[in-house]
């Protein structure tokens, strides 16, 4: 009997209670796309001197509700190329500090499984890994070879008592092939499937399955997503979290009839932080994930909650590209807030109409 199942059983024995108040939970909180483009590269180093990159101000305001999450993730969508020069789009690379800053903000996953992982190519796609090993942060997606990948996955993390375990996976990597061996998680369903099992057999009592798909800017979800989704769901995931598209895309509260059990489904969360210009890319989505036991102690999705956020550009003075939580408007530079309501009212619209039991938390 795992440590969480004891606890529960103990707390219910000895108050001879079963309240659903009274259950052991966790919250995870998921974002999307953390990118950097050139503009954000020259501020960062305007910021830093000219002689580092400095990040501190871009997630302050956000950094609470990533920190009070017990577990949070994004993806890091661009490689930590070591420099000395960085670059952003088409082909991504960004200094240390960046993660280092993402890590401070509060986040304990990053996903590498994405597009651009190989934008600088094998040599690039490994130093991220050891960049973020240095960090001490946790990271699924790419690896150093397909050896440690058979070592390293599953991934599972004990949360609040949960054994949770994580998959990430990407559509391709912009028709750049590895050349040196980088082991690359690839939306493959046989490879899926066997380690979504292995990942159960090694314990996980919840599954989370991160993956890159979709169309770039398109609102809605396709037919080959959804195919994808049932796919996973058929296959025991509990959560799946999509990115890729820059935009946002509905989120649902699904029924996996066969085990008798709820299953969180997110198309898309958007940008989390970029330089992107048009509306719908100007900002994205959180989502919070709870995950709570039943009266008989098993591990289930509980429900589901989101809200919004918007990237700022800087607005003078020491201002860097700042998330801003869109329950705080006030923060938004007046000359943006335009801009805000524009994305802010298209990804609701989004929402209100797709959205199937996962209502906005901050109204």
């Amino acid at each position: 009997m795992g440590f969480g199942i004891l606890l529960f059983s103990l707390l219910s024995f000895i108050t001879g209670v079963d309240t659903p108040g009274d259950r052991p939970r966790a919250e995870l909180l998921f974002v999307g796309d953390a990118m950097q483009h050139q503009a954000q590269l020259d501020r960062a180093k305007e910021l830093g001197g000219g002689k580092s990159y400095d990040y501190s101000g871009c997630f302050t305001l956000i950094a609470p509700e990533i920190t009070a999450a017990d577990y949070a993730v994004c993806n890091l969508e661009v490689p930590l190329g070591g420099g000395p020069s960085y670059t952003g789009y088409p082909c991504f690379s960004a200094p240390d500090s960046y993660a280092q800053a993402l890590k401070d903000a509060g986040f304990d996953l990053f996903l590498t499984a994405n597009n651009h992982c190989l934008d600088r190519r094998d040599k690039a796609a490994r130093r991220t890994l050891v960049a973020l090993d240095s960090l001490g942060v946790d990271h699924i997606g790419t690896y150093h070879n397909a050896a440690q990948r058979e070592q390293l996955v599953p991934f599972i993390k004990d949360i609040n008592g949960f054994k949770v375990g994580f998959l990430n996976y990407t559509y391709g990597t912009n028709g750049i092939e590895p050349m040196e061996g980088v082991e690359v998680s690839l939306i493959d369903r046989d490879k899926m499937a066997d380690e979504m099992r292995r990942t159960r057999e090694a314990g996980a009592e919840i599954l989370v399955v991160t993956i890159h798909w979709g169309v770039e800017y398109v609102l809605l979800q396709n037919r080959n997503q959804e195919n994808i989704a049932q796919f996973l769901i058929d296959n025991g995931a509990d959560l799946i979290i999509g990115g890729h598209p820059h935009v946002i895309q509905p989120m649902k509260v699904v029924r996996n009839e066969k085990e008798n059990k709820d299953v969180l489904l997110v198309y898309s969360l958007g940008n989390f932080i970029s330089n992107m210009k048009t509306a719908d890319t100007r900002g994205g989505a959180l989502v919070r994930a709870t995950i709570e036991r039943d009266e008989t102690g098993k591990a289930r999705f509980k429900e589901a909650n989101y809200d919004t956020f918007f990237s700022a550009k800087p607005a003078g003075g020491s201002t860097n590209f700042t998330v801003i939580p869109s329950w705080m408007p006030e923060h938004i530079p007046a000359a943006q807030k335009a801009h805000w309501q524009l994305y802010d009212r298209g990804a609701q619209r989004i929402f209100d109409t797709h959205n199937i039991n996962v209502p906005r938390k901050h109204k």
